[in-house]
């Protein structure tokens, strides 16, 4: 099973993501996903962004 976290890009940097999830603002990497935007949503395992999702299934 993968226990994943839905959270909202708010920046990014030379394959990295600033992410913010419930409040919480973390680093990942974002070098899985192409075409990734601030404002965007991703699901985040052990601090890999591993999909983009739209907006209704991140909350």
């Amino acid at each position: 099973m993968c226990v994943g976290l839905a959270a909202k890009v708010v920046g990014l940097k030379d394959g990295m993501a600033l992410v913010d999830a419930s409040g919480a603002k973390r680093e990942i990497s974002a070098e899985l996903i192409d075409d990734l935007e601030p404002g965007d949503y991703v699901m985040v395992h052990a601090g890999i962004a591993i999909a983009k999702i739209d907006e209704e299934e991140a909350v």
